[in-house]
């Protein structure tokens, strides 16, 4: 970045959900409570699983490092918005943008990668039973979870630089309650013709690519699943993965349609709006998904708890 032009601007201001006085406090209490609750629910997945014996297999390792990226995720985000609400103060300096920017999109990939961890894992219990402890042994669990977090570390980086080489002339405002990449590459005085174009091939790629093998898998299953001639098996089988299954419907449903949606939708508000779901809502939501369809984990609840 030209510090020549860092100099003139003292940071971004985040104009929120909201500029209404009379709601902010409203605002306050509600992402208060939602973030108590992802917290929460999120770390006694995290202290079910550690102290649970019977929980040390492949997909719940995936399961509890997924609530731990949940938990950074919300927390890189909510706590800051809260304290402008609190301070009255929507001014983020650029470092803490930058800073912000860079774990939101670490954290994300990070979740991208894991759901499709999660996946293969239930593609291999349900379609290779018998060989399943032979190819999910704990150092293949390892070596996914380390790539998992090489390539989603690689990819931010990469953004990473490609910000810090834009400039900015002026205190600028964002229709947002965090700093989201998009809205703070459209802010920019210099060309962002370089970040664009990666911007779009990348998260393309990272987008791609493990949705469609999340696609893949969830096809062999189907396919597995029919091929049990009882109900009861059928339903055994499907039960498995169902937790999994809406977890990404709501992960990639909320994320894909505020993305997409963004590109037609004018007021930057709205998408502001919508953001919430995938940044707070859906955190919030997957330990009930896991603890309500899993009776695992219900039993394993029970037990710390008493």
């Amino acid at each position: 970045m030209d510090l020549g032009n860092q100099t003139r601007f003292s940071g971004f201001i985040l104009l929120g959900l909201s500029e209404d006085a009379e709601l902010q406090p409203l605002l306050f209490g509600l992402f208060l409570s939602m973030y108590l609750v992802a917290f929460t629910g999120n770390l006694l997945i995290i202290l079910v699983i550690i102290t649970d014996s019977h929980l040390h297999t492949p997909m719940y390792f995936f399961l509890s490092n997924l609530s731990f990226t949940d938990i950074c995720f919300t927390s890189n985000v909510v706590p800051k918005m809260l304290l402008n609400i609190q301070l009255q103060n929507k001014v983020i300096t650029y470092e803490d943008c930058i800073t912000q920017m860079y774990f939101f999109m670490l954290l994300g990939d990070v979740d991208n990668f894991l759901l499709t961890a999660m996946a293969y894992d239930r593609f291999v219990a349900i379609c290779h039973p018998l060989h399943y402890t032979v190819i999910m042994n704990a150092k293949f669990c390892g070596l996914l979870l380390l790539v998992a977090w090489l390539l989603s570390i690689l990819h931010t980086l990469a953004h990473g630089l490609l910000v810090l080489q834009l400039s900015f002339c002026t205190e600028l405002e964002l229709s947002h309650f965090f700093c989201d990449l998009k809205q703070v590459v459209q802010l920019a005085c210099s060309s962002t013709f370089l970040i664009d174009s990666v911007t779009y091939f990348v998260t393309g790629l990272l987008g791609v690519v493990p949705l469609f093998g999340i696609f893949f898998s969830y096809m062999k299953i189907v396919s597995s699943i029919l091929k049990i001639a009882t109900v009861g098996g059928k339903y055994k089988a499907f039960s498995t993965c169902g937790s999994h299954l809406s977890v990404v419907f709501l992960f990639y449903g909320t994320a894909l349609g505020v993305y997409f949606s963004s590109d037609f939708i004018e007021n930057s508000r709205a998408s502001a709006i919508a953001s919430v779901m995938y940044t707070v809502v859906t955190p919030m939501l997957n330990p009930f998904i896991y603890s309500l369809r899993n009776k695992d984990i219900k039993q394993a609840l029970r037990k710390l708890f008493s």
